[in-house]
């Protein structure tokens, strides 16, 4: 037979006389925790309460009953906050430093900007371009160049400058050491350049243009020479041309050109070349020798022109047995001389004698007469081109070299001592 459970009561115990003492030692925390767990006038709950508030009461070591309570103490912690502070204060000067060097790096570059755009409308007005010219000023930074009245270097690229019958595609020219006269980027009176070298562009594109109009083709011949291809209407009819120019200096200042070695073709039958020389007039293409020597009929009518077998340098007694005998005029007009011979005959001299001759061969005759007053330098001028390079009013400018590569004609220019403006 099981006996009644009989609950029992906690009773505490005190060190001092009385129960609202608190022992000596303990935090008010403690009393405070105690409270709550035994709160005075209330019974115990029983031995379930007692297990439950053991297991959850947090294991205390036994000195940490006997050490008496103080407050916390928060200075250390203080000062280390302190410390971590200081780099943030490092990091916004250094912010500060660095949007304060982009703000004067930004100021220098529009002041430079402005000063381009200046310096560009007003060479763009003094030289009557039609587009403004692009500056750039060297150098950095600017503001301190201004200040000190110099700029380290100044280049400017001016296009489509017009000079004669030709366009200069580009000028470019690079000033170095120059001082300025002025108050400021926008009150410059003139500037004084030590050193300036520069290059003037002829290109091909824009010779075919104004040259050849669209008929004509420039290329390069050499370190100093210049080929034109083309065709020409003569007397109605197409006429396939080809002239040698030479590009060189006229003087210290000046380029000019010499056009030399015209030859107008007529398909492939014959070439003209004006002039009086021994090479020039109007002679049969070795292609074209080489088919009328083949034609019996079209030889024999050469070969009976006195004139003609004078030129050839013929004997007469070769010629009167060729004209009876195949066979010896097959071997007379088969020998290289004489081929040779054939295409150094100059036909004008024989149009004005036997005209019906070059009828034979199959020569236009107006076209002919249309060639004849063609003279070359009416041909050489369809091709001339020439210009200078200003005078400075002080110093000196001059041509260095001239080149001719694939792109066109190149000058090179240099001076010194120049003074610009006021």
């Amino acid at each position: 037979m099981r006996t009644p459970h009989t609950p029992t009561h906690h009773t505490t115990h005190s060190d001092g006389p009385g129960p609202d003492r608190v022992p000596s030692g303990r935090s008010p925390y403690d009393e405070l925790a105690a409270l709550a767990d035994d709160p005075p006038g209330h019974p115990a709950d029983g031995a379930l309460d007692d297990f439950l508030r053991a297991d959850d009461a947090p294991d205390r070591p036994e000195k940490d009953a006997d050490e008496p309570w103080t407050p916390p103490n928060h200075r250390r912690r203080g000062r280390r906050r302190n410390r971590a502070t200081g780099l943030p204060t490092l990091l916004r000067l250094t912010v500060w430093a660095l949007t304060f060097a982009c703000l004067v790096a930004l100021a220098d570059r529009w002041a430079l900007l402005y000063a381009e755009r200046q310096a560009a409308d007003r060479l763009k007005d003094r030289l009557h371009l039609t587009a403004a010219p692009e500056v750039r000023i060297g150098g950095f930074p600017f503001l301190t160049q201004l200040l000190d009245q110099r700029l380290d270097s100044v280049q400017i690229t001016v296009p489509d400058v017009p000079a004669n019958r030709v366009t200069l595609t580009q000028v470019t020219a690079t000033a170095h050491g120059i001082r300025i006269d002025g108050d400021g980027p926008t009150a410059v009176r003139g500037a004084l350049v030590q050193r300036l070298h520069g290059q003037v562009l002829l290109s091909f594109a824009d010779m075919n243009r104004e040259l050849g109009a669209s008929q004509v083709a420039f290329s390069a011949l050499g370190p100093d020479r210049i080929r034109a291809l083309g065709s020409l209407r003569v007397a109605g009819q197409d006429v396939r041309v080809r002239a040698d120019a030479r590009v060189g200096r006229d003087g210290d200042r000046g380029i000019s050109t010499s056009v030399d070695g015209i030859r107008l073709d007529i398909g492939d039958l014959a070439t003209y070349r004006p002039g009086t020389g021994p090479t020039e007039g109007l002679h049969l293409t070795r292609t074209a020798a080489r088919r009328v020597t083949r034609e019996a009929d079209k030889i024999k009518a050469l070969l009976g022109v006195p004139e003609i077998v004078h030129g050839l340098g013929v004997p007469d007694s070769a010629v009167d047995a060729a004209l009876h005998d195949e066979d010896k005029l097959h071997r007379l007009t088969g020998a290289p001389r004489f081929l040779h011979q054939l295409t150094r005959l100059n036909l004008v001299d024989l149009a004005l004698a036997h005209p019906e001759v070059l009828k034979r061969l199959g020569v236009d005759l107006s076209l002919l007469a249309s060639l004849t007053k063609l003279t070359r330098p009416q041909i050489a001028d369809r091709f001339d081109f020439a210009f200078r390079v200003p005078e400075p009013p002080s110093g000196a400018l001059r041509v260095q070299r001239v080149a001719v590569d694939k792109d066109g004609v190149h000058v090179y220019v240099s001076g010194a001592g120049l003074l610009l403006g006021k």
